[in-house]
């Protein structure tokens, strides 16, 4: 049976099996290859989680034990072993993750340590603990990536990597044989391959390099390679917790109460639009124009609701403005409920704090010069159109056509970062 990933809001309802199948939403990329599918010839049967979200088959490792052994897929390819790692004198086993902002914060602290042990006698494989299916949509917001084995590759690529980068989510096996808590999470052994340090990699979760007082993971592995005693052999992880697939149940119920919210439309004139284009809050703001007439239009706005959910948890917003005529309020209203498009409790408050009711507008504005002069001068004329505004009102993207769902997420993320900040 093949890993699920997260399956794509548009999938989910083409085909009509959300309910029927309880799948889980949110994903941006495409399914598993053969690579993950020749991991295992079946997932193992789903446990019950206990009061801290961990399933009782995880296993706590203690300091001198024998690391565990593994056979998984890595994104060159290949399958790879415990063995393949014999020959240096430490090895530091990384659990790790494409879509969490803590992992994103030691990427170049992890590329920094990896230059710099070049020469000495050190491994480091990275293992991807996450199955798709126990994430929730808007746990992906700091990244443009889910934690789909294909997802790893060009995260991957992106950050440099040289070092071996391993799915564990089609069984979830290695991470419970290693107690994987989080991502991320080291382990770090020596040349007998017996466990000499678990924890964390630093004991900053930013990016900025000025806030670590504690590089566990480097003094660990300095020790070990200077025949020292490790300093501190143990410390708790933090991050993001690891996502097991046993959590996809309560995900479906969320997404299946999300596409049931209410939708409200109200209409706006030009001087509405410009207000919203101005921007003076603090959140990013993705502003598509559509209308329920614009075929173009209603095969891209799946991937946008994607997208507003995906993002929830930031300070963003999408917000759409319909060019239908304004007696045909009821009819986007309807398309728009039927896109699962209802603002989450925690955006309508914050849309609520800025003294509006909706993220959704119906425009009364008949000029299109009028439009465009308060939305965009170089919008082109055509729907559907869609630009991301900084706050302040500065335009940081724009297309107009069908989007590209990776470009915008791309987009949203250069503007808003992919880590935890102070």
């Amino acid at each position: 049976m093949l890993p699920m990933p997260l399956i794509r809001l548009t999938l989910l309802r083409r085909a009509a099996v959300l309910a029927s199948l309880a799948l889980t939403v949110g994903a941006v990329s495409t399914p598993l290859g053969a690579a993950t599918a020749s991991a295992s010839a079946s997932s193992p049967a789903l446990e019950k989680l206990d009061a801290s979200g961990h399933p009782p088959s995880l296993r706590t490792l203690q300091i001198g034990d024998a690391a565990p052994d593994f056979a998984l897929p890595g994104i060159d390819g290949r399958t790879w072993k415990l063995s393949d790692f014999a020959g240096p004198d430490v090895l530091m086993v990384l659990f790790t993750s494409n879509h969490c902002p803590t992992s994103h914060a030691i990427e170049r602290r992890l590329q920094a340590l990896r230059n710099e042990l070049r020469s000495r006698s050190f491994a480091l494989v990275a293992i991807n603990p996450n199955h798709p299916e126990g994430l929730s949509i808007d746990e992906l917001g700091y990244g443009e990536f889910n934690d789909s084995f294909e997802d790893m590759k060009p995260y991957a690529a992106k950050n440099g990597w040289d070092f071996p980068y391993l799915y564990d989510g089609e069984t979830q096996q290695v991470a419970r044989a290693y107690g994987c808590l989080a991502t991320p999470h080291v382990f770090i052994f020596d040349k007998e391959r017996r466990l000499r340090y678990a924890g964390r990699f630093d004991d900053s979760r930013f990016v900025d390099e000025s806030t670590i007082r504690h590089p566990d993971a480097r003094n660990a592995i300095l020790a070990l390679l200077d025949g020292r005693p490790v300093p501190v052999e143990r410390t708790k992880p933090h991050g993001c917790s690891t996502k097991w697939r046993e959590k996809r149940a309560g995900h479906v119920a969320a997404a299946a109460a999300w596409d049931r919210t209410p939708v409200t439309v109200e209409k706006i004139d030009a001087d509405g639009l410009a207000a919203l284009r101005a921007n003076p809050t603090s959140k990013h703001r993705l502003i598509n124009v559509w209308a329920t007439w614009c075929a173009p239009c209603v095969e891209e706005f799946p991937d946008l609701v994607e997208i507003a959910r995906q993002y929830d948890m930031r300070e963003f917003d999408f917000i759409s403005v319909s060019l239908d005529d304004p007696k045909d309020l009821a009819r986007a209203q309807a398309f728009l409920q039927k896109q699962g498009a209802g603002l989450s409790t925690r955006r309508q408050k914050s849309v609520e704090r800025e003294g509006r009711r909706t993220n959704h507008y119906l425009t009364t504005e008949g000029s299109q010069d009028r439009l465009a002069a308060v939305l965009d001068p170089e919008w082109p004329g055509p729907v559907p159109h869609t630009i991301l505004v900084a706050p302040g009102g500065k335009i940081l993207w724009r297309h107009n056509g069908v989007i590209d769902p990776a470009a915008a997420r791309a987009a949203i993320v250069a503007a808003m970062g992919s880590y935890y900040t102070p």
